[in-house]
């Protein structure tokens, strides 16, 4: 592919920045400045246009999303030997960890998430209510436990890595067994809406205190916008370290966001019961790591691994800073 295609000027660097599993990224200066070229992996060229289409009119609306770049002929998809690519401006910025965020900061996070979960529905068709989607079987959870942890005790020299897993997935096991009788009903989902689907402090770009870009809208779908609320606030607010949920950061996230939509107690805490149950039967960390043979998550899964302890003894208090 060619930077010829569009009117950016002549190109002068090109370099890789970023490498995900949906998608990789470049660096690219020209002589009209610098551009960000996102390479597609795993979708398909009609998603991709779709996801262009609502960034460009989030944008239109007051939403921070970056759309992308037209070429000569108006389009925001570019094929070159059978990959597709699109350009998006550079935005100067910086990321912020949630943990960084003043209580005004942690707010204007919420109200900027809720902006998102207002704005989307006015430019996409219905959804159905709800969202019959299943929740995890405890058996099955149980059965994946078995065969990680035979996975784990096969390794003829464990790792301190190993150790730790094995220790969490038998902890795991008895917190299964004492807690399968609170498995969420499917007909008790919270109200479907739409969602950005990934965000998370390394998808919003800062200038200064101010978010100002909202980026990789690679998994906007009709999901429960009040499991997204839930679970982007355990990704921004979770210490890396000890696994604990900062509660009071918390409190003012879900204000900002109650300042814009509110979707009332009973919506709040069947997202909050679900996403506990979905983090309690979730093992896609380690089931990359040892049976799919990827690394990558593993420095995520002690905090993770922490976080549903601690989550599950202190319940009642996580349940009541979302509530407000």
């Amino acid at each position: 592919m060619t930077i010829d295609r569009y009117r950016v000027g002549e190109a002068l660097s090109f370099r890789p920045i970023a490498e995900g599993l949906l998608n990789r990224g470049y660096e690219v200066v020209t002589t009209r400045g610098r551009w960000f070229l996102k390479h597609y992996l795993d979708q398909r060229p009609d998603t991709i246009r779709f996801q262009h289409h609502i960034t460009q009119r989030l944008a239109v609306c007051g939403i921070p999303a970056l759309p992308p770049v037209a070429d000569r002929r108006g389009r925001t998809v570019l094929t070159s030997r059978g990959r597709w690519f699109a350009l998006y401006p550079w935005v100067e910025g910086t990321h912020r960890r949630g943990t960084e965020l003043d209580a005004r900061g942690c707010a204007r996070v919420g109200a900027l998430l809720g902006g998102v979960h207002v704005t989307l529905p006015k430019l996409l068709p219905p959804v159905q209510q709800p969202l019959l989607v299943p929740t995890a079987d405890p058996h099955e959870s149980l059965a994946t436990v078995e065969r990680l942890l035979t996975r784990i005790r096969t390794r003829s020299e464990p790792s301190a890595f190993d150790r730790l897993a094995e220790l969490r997935l038998i902890e795991r096991r008895a917190m299964l067994l004492r807690h399968a009788h609170r498995r969420p009903r499917d007909h008790e989902a919270p109200r479907t809406g739409y969602v950005h689907g990934d965000f998370h402090p390394l998808n919003l770009l800062y200038q200064g205190t101010e978010p100002v870009a909202i980026i990789d809208w690679d998994r906007l779908a009709a999901l429960p916008d009040t499991e997204e609320l839930v679970r982007a606030a355990l990704i921004f607010f979770t210490d890396p370290i000890s696994g604990t949920l900062d509660l009071d950061r918390v409190r003012g996230y879900v204000a900002g966001y109650r300042g814009v939509v509110d979707p009332g107690p009973t919506q709040l805490a069947a997202a909050v019961h679900r996403l506990w149950w979905e983090r309690l039967n979730d093992f896609w960390m380690l089931t990359r790591h040892y049976l799919e043979h990827d690394p990558r998550c593993a420095p995520l899964f002690p905090a993770s691994a922490a976080l549903i302890v601690w989550w599950t003894m202190a319940y009642d208090e996580v349940l009541k800073a979302f509530l407000g």
